[in-house]
């Protein structure tokens, strides 16, 4: 009996893990076999593969999924950031079910559209367009998993339910070949645009640059400036004129955007309830909040460091920074949401700007204590539409921009030495539209003229921090730099609570910031010294494993497959 019990059960767990590892139609969808029909299904079909599930940022800031140094949700790490990632961490096997589900998709329609039913059916020149489509989806969630668990079970092929139970991890190697080999027949194939600008399918450029980004993190420099340079040389991509326009919901189709997954209101794909990062006097809960270590990562507009710009305030933080400081976070005492902004304990009362009339502050710990705890709250890409719509909003899910193809290409040509006047007009660009100025008004913005490899590889990383914060890519920059084990082995800081705060730093003259932290070669800020003041609030330490290197992989596939191994240290 206790056999027969113990196989029941184990019969029961292997049939509930199947729903984590294989890709089954439900009876009532059309099979592969039956479908490609003709070129509105092939369409449809191909359509399926521009889900946002299957292009999720690594932390979308709105939530509690910070996995960066970049922002945090008041006291609450996730796994990462507490160094306790294991087999089970819902949000690794979900990307790792995610990307597999839409391999299985492309591996379907590049098999359905090799075949000579299709064949017959749809002209080779059109047929060959498709295929790099579904190849350009496939190469693109092969590079996420590889990035994030190194080895991984690859097939090109429609995999059995047998042979999903049996296959093993490819050497990342030769799966990092396979990848090339799909970006490139993108790249051969796909077209370099399309008609109009609202058609947002994946185009030369598309491959390009996502081929860029996966070699850079693979420290493949050489692939990365030429497929980066490759896309610069379409001619096809501009930066946006105003950066903080740029990711408002009201923004579509920019020419800077070159690979973006569309949301909209109306077909009820949004993303939200964004609650999280409103303002409380907005009716928020601003909880999910911009890290002192971003705030202070912001240059000033000398081009300085804080530690070391005369420009630098602490009584007054926001003032002489780089522009993308306060598009990125909420300057004190300004308009956002409705209301003047102002976490100063003794601002009680805040001006609500549609009638000039006072109005509690619920963004004073004082009278809010779970106001944001350290001051600051996000504004990048956040204005008053959020706050219509029960607070559902559409704005695009940028994938790739132009600006992030500039960096990545000076930074692949940084780490070869190969440093010339392209790479700094590279940088200098994004820099320079930061400011609203043409690059070669160099009078007007801190324009970069090291050629040192190791001066401009820290101006490079301080660039990327500064453009792409809250973007979700500071994840894969602290790990593909080898430096989460710095700056996530260290406390979230925040403010003192209200009583200790007046007592300690408002009454003496020290409001925002009692101190200045160092600024390292990372460009990352060191508050330890502020902390032994007394002065600032250790909130909750992080704690980085180094094993977190890379992700494990999923619990439920171990369990169902003999030849699966795990990754070191799970």
């Amino acid at each position: 009996m206790k056999k027969n019990i113990y196989i029941a059960a184990l019969s029961f767990l292997l049939l509930a893990s199947c729903q984590n590892s294989l890709d089954l139609y439900p009876l009532a969808e059309p099979s592969a076999e039956k479908w490609y029909s003709n070129e509105t299904e092939i369409q449809l079909a191909l359509n399926d593969l521009y889900r946002i599930d299957f292009w999720q940022w690594d932390e979308d800031g709105t939530g509690i999924n910070y996995l960066s140094d970049d922002g945090f949700y008041r006291q609450t790490l996730t796994p990462i950031k507490s160094g306790t990632v294991t087999s089970q961490w819902a949000f690794s096997t979900t990307l790792w079910r995610n990307s597999y589900k839409a391999i299985a998709r492309a591996n379907r329609a590049i098999v359905a559209l090799n075949s000579a039913e299709t064949k017959a059916k749809v002209s080779q020149a059109k047929l060959d367009v498709y295929l790099a489509e579904a190849r350009l989806h496939r190469a693109g969630q092969y590079a996420k998993l590889v990035n994030k668990f190194g080895d991984v079970v690859y097939s090109d092929n429609v995999v059995s339910i047998e042979e999903a139970y049996t296959k093993g991890r490819t050497d990342k190697k030769t799966v990092m070949t396979k990848i090339y080999e799909d970006f490139d027949f993108a790249i051969a194939n796909l077209p370099t645009s399309y008609a109009t600008s609202a058609v947002k399918r994946a185009t030369k450029g598309v491959a390009m640059a996502l081929k860029a980004r996966f070699a850079l993190y693979e420290k493949d420099y050489k692939t990365a400036s030429d497929a980066a340079k490759a896309c610069i040389d379409l001619n096809q991509y501009v930066l946006h004129s105003d950066y903080p326009n740029l990711f408002l919901q009201s923004t579509k189709n920019s020419k800077e955007i070159i690979f973006s997954i569309p949301r909209s209101l109306e077909l009820k794909v949004t993303t939200g309830p964004t609650s999280d990062i409103i303002s409380r006097t907005s009716g928020g809960f601003a909880a999910a909040n911009p890290s002192w270590d971003l705030f202070c990562s912001y240059l000033c507009t000398d081009g300085k460091t804080i530690d070391k710009s005369p420009l630098y305030d602490p009584r007054n933080p926001f003032k002489n920074r780089d522009p993308r400081c306060t598009a990125t976070i909420v300057e004190f005492g300004q308009p956002h949401l409705g209301f003047i902004y102002d976490p100063h304990p003794n601002t009680l009362q805040v001006t609500r700007i549609s009638t000039n009339t006072k109005v509690t502050n619920n963004d004073n710990r004082a009278n809010a204590q779970f106001a944001s705890f350290n001051g600051l709250v996000w504004k990048k890409g956040v204005d008053d539409s959020w706050l219509l719509n029960g607070r559902l909003i559409d704005p695009e899910q940028i994938i790739i921009r132009y600006a992030d193809v500039l960096l990545m290409y000076a930074e692949a040509k940084i780490e070869q030495n190969q440093i010339d006047k392209s790479v700094l007009d590279a940088i200098n660009a994004v820099r320079a539209r930061a400011y609203k100025v043409a690059l070669t008004a160099t009078a007007s913005y801190p324009a970069i003229t090291t050629t040192n490899q190791a001066e401009l590889r820290r101006e490079l990383r301080m660039e990327r921090r500064m453009e792409l914060a809250f973007e979700g890519l500071r994840y894969m920059d602290i790990v593909r730099w080898r430096i989460a084990g710095k700056v996530l082995n260290r406390p979230i800081y925040g403010m003192l609570d209200p009583v200790d705060l007046r007592a300690k730093v408002v009454d003496k003259n020290l409001w925002f910031f009692p101190g200045t932290p160092k600024i390292d070669e990372d460009g990352t800020p060191d508050f330890s010294e502020m902390e032994k003041t007394g002065l600032i609030k250790n909130l909750v330490p992080t704690t980085w494993n180094d094993r977190q290197y890379l992700w494990p992989i999923p619990t439920a596939e171990i369990q169902i497959n003999p030849n699966m191994k795990q990754n070191d240290g799970y």
